[in-house]
């Protein structure tokens, strides 16, 4: 990269005036990583700069690496992309489909009409879907008190569908189930299972879903977007529990920009960095393919607006799944070609994967509601940066 100072410019001036507390981002190419740099405060109430090894909860930035798990059982046979999950999770078996709720407001349900798949549940056509953007599921779960996955308790993952598999696209607790499969095929918990084989493979020291004490000087603090535009710190969240039946592939992790990065810059280079090899290179090529068929990706309304904004990224455009990525079926505004592969985390942390340029980046902050405006523009200024930067 011929110049880091067009992406600085961009990224100071994004949290100019505190519209965002602070980020880190960094991006790489088809030679290794080009660019890392820390702007502003990992708290707005504090004097403490924010650090390029500072520490985020990336949330939903985890389903990727769920997904490299799952396919790395794919590989070895213990998981198949079409057989129906419930022979490798039994309670799914028991699994129905929310119509709705009837006079009294009790839930209507059915059986489903088709078997939930592993393909299904990596491009969230499962059938199961957020409480944070689904009315029905939200309603349901303040009814039944379903627990959140990330408890921990299984009793999570028993919640309804709101369609049939292979229906239409609807984000939702898919990757969790997943990562469950994952538990039970390699017969290790999630945390055991990365560390061994993705995140010591690659060099990713500060990525768990445990929070290290060694954290507390470099973890950033969550921030809520007021009324005004301002930014408040909130309390952190409840601490995981330390005992869990399960650990929630589809949200949990906590990582550093770079540590993420090098996950991306090996799927970048067909599954292998610094000499290990995390994945084949035909299933890196599978992943980033769209496995929806004629399907789309939906809007999502929110329902709980704290969380979440309305989310449409890219607004106009068709847009797939892969294994398990957003994929853009046209050129993005700010660089990326189609067929680049892109998701986010609840926090407002985002990445991206250019497979035909050869470029990734990754952009994290911690506010709140998700997709945060200033976020986004931020985002869409570092792309646009990165690639001007990169010829």
């Amino acid at each position: 990269m011929r110049s880091a100072a067009l992406i600085d410019s961009v990224l100071a001036a994004a949290v100019s005036g505190e519209k965002i507390a602070g980020l880190v981002a960094a991006a790489a190419d088809k030679d290794g990583q080009v660019y890392e740099a820390a702007f502003g405060r990992r708290n707005v109430s504090l004097p403490q700069r924010m650090t390029t090894d500072s520490v985020f909860r990336i949330a939903s930035m985890t389903k990727a690496i769920t997904a490299a798990a799952a396919m790395q059982m794919v590989e070895q046979g213990k998981l198949s992309l079409d057989q129906p999950a419930k022979k490798v999770l039994p309670f799914l078996a028991e699994t129905k489909v929310l119509l709705g709720f009837d006079a009294n407001g009790i839930p209507i349900m059915r059986a489903p009409r088709t078997q939930i798949t592993l393909r299904n549940l990596l491009t969230h056509t499962a059938g199961f879907v957020y409480d944070t953007w689904n009315e029905e599921m939200n309603r349901y779960a303040k009814m039944t008190d379903l627990p959140a996955t990330r408890t921990g308790k299984l009793a999570a993952l028993t919640a309804p569908l709101n369609f049939d598999p292979g229906e239409r696209w609807e984000y939702g607790i898919n990757i969790d189930i997943a990562g469950r499969m994952v538990e039970v095929a390699s017969g290790l918990d999630l945390e055991t299972y990365m560390q061994r084989h993705i995140f010591e493979p690659l060099g990713m020291p500060d990525t768990s879903f445990i929070q290290r004490p060694e954290w507390d000087s470099r973890l950033t603090t969550v921030h809520a977007r007021q009324a005004d535009g301002s930014l408040q710190a909130v309390a952190p969240p409840a601490a995981a529990p330390t005992e869990r039946e399960f650990y929630p592939g589809g949200g949990g992790l906590f990582s550093t920009a770079s540590d993420y990065l090098r996950f991306l810059r090996a799927l970048m280079n067909d599954g292998v960095l610094g000499g290990n090899r995390i994945l084949k290179p035909d299933t890196v090529a599978l992943m980033g393919q769209n496995h929806m068929g004629a399907l789309d990706v939906q809007p999502l309304p929110t329902q709980i607006p704290h969380l979440s904004n309305p989310v449409e990224l890219f607004p106009g455009m068709s847009k797939k799944w892969g294994l398990s990525f957003l994929i853009n079926t046209e050129p993005g505004p700010a660089g990326r070609a189609a067929g680049s592969l892109a998701w986010a985390g609840l926090n407002n942390t985002y990445y991206w994967l250019d497979p035909t340029r050869k470029v990734a980046g990754v952009l994290m902050t911690q506010i709140l509601p998700f997709a945060d405006p200033a976020v986004l523009q931020a985002l869409d200024s570092f792309e646009c940066a990165v690639y001007k930067s990169n010829g």
